[in-house]
């Protein structure tokens, strides 16, 4: 680790966070005390654990994560008060670093993950970390350049943005939505007056959470409405590398130690009505070779279903297709099994939107870098 940090969170990652409470939570909730303070301009190193919490290691087999416990994702280290920092302002972010821990892991989940209805068994990619590269035995002839990030990064939502939050997710769900609401089995905190409310941390929200964005390497500077005194700062869900879509659920997944400095805008988010978070940089956020691949293979899919069935201006039907026809691709051409080439889908293709305003048929592109081949 290069970075040198006026204040250091460490954690014990032979403990899952429910030994280790002091240090952090899984759900999000104003009333989570802070574990450490800043001030705007001093960096701050936080030691993290894997979104699964620690139940898979290099020797986990398949079966094992069929049976593993969704109610602990995600640990994440904080809060981080950051002195001055009061609802309506942004807080800027900037990420200096994204230490890997050596091992990683890529899972399918059954009941999981975009093509949850496809891929119903489960599967492991048990991933080696060295040298900014990842290398498997479950995955031949792969190497996977990093470009590690944080996939949960956030601010802690205020008890008026969680109530929001909770009803409109209620309401989602009573109208057939997929939607987790508050759950106080497994949460930290255990106080059951914070974790029957508490929003879970599967989903991004306003202030931030699991957003997944895999641009948000060292180097980039995040901007994060507050809606706490304090910002009431917490990160996890550390990945190695990802594609633009995630699709089976997980990147390579792996602890890691973030490092960051914080900076305030006064005022900004109440003034301007920013609800999201934003995020820029000044150069390339991978190597220009992944970035913007010279070597690709594509594929292409439109909104319609296999069987023929049209659906207008759809979206999520044409990234479906363009991931099916990718995973055909993977398994036909270059010899890969299924559950291998979802795999490979979630942590290195990325999907594009190459056209969405030639009714009814969108147009939805994925990407393969073919320099992830070895062989």
């Amino acid at each position: 680790m290069s970075t040198k940090a006026d204040e250091y969170i460490k954690i014990d990652r032979s403990k899952q966070l429910g030994d280790e409470q002091d240090v952090g939570h899984n759900r999000w909730h104003p009333d989570i005390k802070p574990v450490a303070e800043v001030e705007p301009g001093q960096t701050i190193g936080i030691e993290t654990r894997d979104a699964f919490d620690g139940q898979f290691d290099d020797d986990t087999p398949a079966a094992d994560v069929g049976c593993c416990n969704l109610n602990l994702i995600h640990p994440l280290t904080g809060p981080v008060f950051i002195k001055g920092a009061e609802p309506g302002d942004i807080l800027e972010v900037k990420v200096q670093e994204v230490a890997p821990q050596a091992f990683g892991f890529t899972v399918q989940v059954p009941g999981f993950g975009f093509l949850r209805d496809v891929f119903t068994e489960p599967h492991i990619i048990h991933w080696h970390i060295a040298d900014n590269k990842a290398i498997s035995p479950d995955l031949p002839g792969v190497c996977i350049p990093g470009a590690p990030f944080m996939g949960v990064i956030g601010t802690s939502p205020s008890h008026e943005l969680l109530e929001q939050i909770n009803k409109r997710e209620t309401d989602l769900q009573e109208r057939g939505g997929a939607v987790l609401l508050p759950d106080t089995t497994d949460a930290v905190p255990t106080d059951a007056g914070i974790a029957s409310k508490a929003v879970r941390t599967i989903a991004p929200h306003e202030s931030g959470g699991n957003v997944d964005i895999k641009q948000l390497t060292a180097g980039t500077t995040v901007r994060i409405p507050v809606y706490t005194e304090g910002a009431l700062f917490s990160v996890g869900d550390a990945h190695f590398a990802q594609g633009d879509n995630e699709s089976c659920g997980t990147a390579v997944e792996m602890g890691a130690t973030f490092y960051g400095s914080f900076s305030l805008k006064k005022g900004e988010a109440k003034k301007r009505n920013i609800n999201d978070i934003q995020f820029y940089r000044d150069d390339y956020f991978t190597s220009p070779e992944m970035a913007v691949p010279q070597r690709f293979f594509a594929t292409t899919g439109q909104s319609y279903t296999k069987d023929g069935v049209a659906h207008s201006e759809e979206t999520t039907l044409a990234a479906r297709n363009a991931l099916l026809n990718m995973i055909e691709y993977l398994v036909t051409e270059r010899g890969y099994t299924d559950q291998q080439a979802y795999a490979i889908c979630s942590v290195a293709v990325d999907l594009k939107i190459s056209e969405m305003v030639d009714v009814p048929n969108f147009i939805v592109s994925a990407f393969l870098p073919l320099d992830i081949f070895t062989e």
